[in-house]
């Protein structure tokens, strides 16, 4: 017998805040502050991340890039005609990064990235009326990645780096079981830990001209594989306890998209750089979320995600040897079909604007901050397909007005020696 336990992206859906789907786009606070757009910048060691092939292009021998952002992110939700409403209640995001770049020789240059693109928590009212679809959800992703970069020449870099990811996850939901003798809630925890797969980071830099450079940059797929993880079930009635056993494992695969980023950045004048690239996204990867449990029984989920594009513009100033200021906006679009609206990702297309400084405390020694209002378009959504292998799915359905806003504040730091 199929367990009815649509477990919502457990395995991967960690905020409904961000690029597409659940990917936090806070990689560096120097791109953050100039609308995400950095696939053609040689500024600093962010381009660890952003495009590695810009490494080999860096000025000084040494460069080392590190900071952490904060993040406050809220969910409304209404149903007028059910006379229903909630928010949720998330703690402040911390997304950080590390990256470390040095010449190896006028050619070669190397480096390493620690940095979590994936990774948040969502959390709402115990008991609200989507509790069925999810009462709270925590992610983590750690992805570290040594890379190399080559300079071919005075126009042409590439750069690549293998990527280590380690993923974790906890997530929990009520149960459609009724309640107990006692009138508690069944709910199920599903929780993984330790889960790890290899990607890569390509990139390409190309300067026809000394004021011109187009960036090329590409993310590969990455598919962790969770095996005998936890999931326990509790308040369960009498009548489902052979349905629902307390304690078992399940088998699952969390999906991260591919990316493919292109970019120009051209220098105004000698203080002024302006930078505008265009993100690929390929969340059609992401069809369906299948979880087998330790008993046979089996959960398919569809999700039926679409590729989808990041318009990003950003300018930088320079207004004086010390101080740096920045600015942009980009346009993302929601990958999430009609009918596939869930309360991890109750998102519309959206509109970022950004903005950002740094401040060299000495010549090798320079702060950053960054700042970024997320708005969202108030929208109706549900969660009502319809599966025709399983009727079920119209046990969920769910549907209403959702509006989502989100302030992030970026701390950074640079030093180059």
């Amino acid at each position: 017998m199929k367990i009815k336990i649509l477990v919502i992206a457990s395995m991967c859906i960690s905020t409904s805040a961000f690029a597409g789907g659940y990917r936090v786009a806070l990689q560096g606070e120097q791109a953050t502050g100039m609308g995400h757009a950095g696939v053609a910048m040689t500024e600093s060691a962010e381009v660890v991340f952003f495009n590695p092939a810009s490494m080999s292009l860096l000025t000084e021998q040494t460069h080392i890039s590190a900071g952490i952002t904060i993040i406050d992110s809220k969910t409304k939700y209404q149903n007028t005609a059910a006379n229903v409403a909630a928010e949720t209640d998330n703690p402040y995001g911390t997304p950080l990064y590390l990256y470390y770049v040095r010449k190896y020789d006028e050619r070669i240059s190397l480096g390493l990235g620690v940095y979590t693109p994936y990774g948040n928590t969502v959390e709402w009212k115990k008991d609200w009326p989507g509790s069925h679809l999810v009462n709270n959800i925590s992610l983590k992703t750690i992805f570290v990645q040594p890379t190399i970069s080559f300079k071919a020449n005075n126009k042409l870099s590439v750069g690549f780096g293998p990527i280590y990811v380690n993923g974790s996850v906890e997530f929990n939901r009520n149960l459609t079981t009724g309640l107990t003798e006692n009138g508690n809630r069944s709910n199920v925890t599903v929780e993984a830990k330790g889960i790890t797969d290899w990607g890569m980071n390509f990139g390409v830099l190309f300067k026809p001209a000394e004021a011109l450079a187009v960036g090329i940059n590409y993310r590969s797929l990455v598919n962790l594989n969770a095996n005998d993880e936890k999931a326990n079930f509790e308040n369960i009635p009498d009548t489902f306890k052979s349905t629902y056993p307390a304690d078992t494992t399940f088998d699952a695969k969390l999906v991260l998209p591919a990316e493919l980023t292109i970019g120009i950045s051209y220098n105004l004048n000698s203080s002024t750089i302006l930078a505008v690239d265009i993100n690929r996204t390929y969340w059609s990867e992401y069809k369906s979320l299948d979880l087998t449990f330790a008993n046979g029984a089996e959960s398919n989920n569809l999700r039926n995600y679409n590729d989808v594009n990041v318009y990003r513009v950003g300018i930088q100033h320079k207004l004086s040897n010390a101080l740096t200021i920045r600015g942009g906006a980009y346009f993302d679009s929601t990958p999430i079909s009609d009918g596939y609206h869930t309360p991890e990702t109750p998102r519309n297309d959206s509109t970022g604007l950004t903005a950002g400084a740094s401040y060299k405390i000495t010549k090798q020694m320079e702060v950053d901050v960054s700042f970024l209002y997320l708005m969202f378009k108030e929208f109706k959504a549900s969660y009502d397909y319809i599966d025709d292998n399983n009727p079920a799915t119209l046990d969920t359905s769910f549907k209403g007005e959702y509006i989502s806003s989100v302030k992030a504040i970026g701390f950074g730091l640079n030093y180059k020696y």
